[in-house]
């Protein structure tokens, strides 16, 4: 009877001890957070060449305004417009005639001067001899031979007008300085010109070469002249159109700029680039594109992986307990929106890239691989 008075105690026992059990482990189930979702990305070294595009203008290698040098009136243009000319090519011819008459009349006044000069030397020859044998006075030989040297003058100043009216009759044939290419003309046949005109009659722009001048930082200057001193003779510079897409041209910094704008710190860089094809004009816009620097073995975080406190990067990496960790880092360059690493990672570890507003140090994650906006525009493409 005893016995049978046990059992049920012991029962109810049994079941006060599980019943207590099974509340502990639900509370212990309640007080454990759960893993915070993340997207993480294995670091690994890559190739990296680091660039800026700085936005620029095209300016003509040589640049010729053609004016007239005579006054005169324009009888034809000789020229197509905008067609590709040599040096020395005929563009306009002024009236040649009153420039023909001045130089008649110019060599008809140094033949008469030269006449004069003549009759001036034989009489002083003359008067020599009769001189020594004191036949004439003195004064007599010397004004004969003052007349010879003021004829002598005469002539030469003959000469030189004659000289000066062959000069303004080439004038009126305007040929081409430089060689290029030709505007369009600004002056019609017919029209009275003179070297005093405001407006040239044409202008004439070397562009088989051009120059891209761009403004840069005073402060990287010496840093690129550095650049092509120790390991490049020539800093290469790749032309982009207006769009930012490359135009499959280069040219070379000249760094003849010498002067730092006190407003902005900047300073003018001139690139020369070759234009076989004439696609760059004089006044387009482009964009040059100057290469810093190129990494063969590069570890680099996308920028929105990095945050700063007290102005020290950091960025979370999961340790291998599966735990996230704040690390510090030191970063570099930002090229495509990330930021290259300079220390503090190692190739294998796993960055922390979405869900970093989230985390805590020691907090347990469930990581995903993460995918770049590109990757995931894509695939979403595909599945529509």
């Amino acid at each position: 009877m005893c016995i049978k008075q046990r059992h049920p105690g012991i029962l109810l026992a049994g079941l006060a001890v599980l019943v207590l059990a099974g509340c502990d482990s639900a509370q212990q189930a309640e007080e454990a957070p759960a893993p915070v979702r993340v997207s993480v990305m294995i670091l690994e070294a890559s190739e990296l060449s680091v660039s800026e595009d700085l936005p620029g203008r095209v300016a003509a290698v040589r640049s010729a305004e053609i004016r007239a040098q005579i006054g005169g009136i324009v009888q034809r243009r000789l020229f197509e417009q905008g067609a590709e000319i040599e040096a020395g090519d005929l563009l306009f011819q002024i009236n040649p005639a009153p420039f023909e008459a001045e130089v008649d009349s110019a060599a008809a006044a140094l033949q008469r001067a030269e006449a004069v000069l003549a009759r001036a030397r034989v009489q002083a020859d003359r008067l020599t001899p009769l001189m020594r044998a004191e036949a004439v006075s003195r004064q007599v030989y010397d004004d004969a031979v003052a007349l010879r040297d003021q004829a002598a003058a005469d002539v030469a100043q003959a000469k030189a007008t004659l000289a000066r009216r062959r000069l303004d009759l080439e004038f009126a044939s305007v040929e081409a300085p430089i060689a290029g290419r030709i505007d369009q003309a600004l002056v019609s046949e017919g029209a009275l010109v003179s070297p005093t005109d405001a407006t040239p009659m044409a202008r004439i722009q070397q562009i088989d070469q051009v120059y891209v001048d761009v403004r840069q930082s005073a402060s990287v200057l010496e840093t690129l002249r550095q650049q092509v001193r120790s390991d490049r003779p020539e800093l290469t510079v790749e032309i982009l159109g207006s769009d930012g897409k490359p135009m499959g041209m280069q040219g070379r910094i000249l760094f003849s700029g010498i002067e730092v704008d006190a407003g902005t710190g900047d300073v003018l860089l001139r690139v020369l680039v070759d234009n076989p094809q004439r696609r760059l004009l004089p006044g387009l816009y482009v964009q040059a594109r100057i290469h810093r620097a190129h990494y063969a073995d590069a570890l680099s975080v996308p920028q929105q992986a990095v945050t700063r406190t007290a102005g020290q990067a950091r960025v979370w990496v999961l340790d291998a307990h599966g735990q996230a960790q704040p690390v510090a880092i030191e970063l570099g360059e930002l090229v495509a929106r990330r930021y290259r690493v300079v220390s503090g990672l190692s190739a294998g570890q796993q960055v922390v890239i979405e869900g970093i507003e989230r985390l805590t140090p020691d907090a347990q994650v469930a990581a995903r691989p993460w995918q770049p906006a590109a990757a995931r525009e894509q695939l979403s493409a595909v599945a529509r």
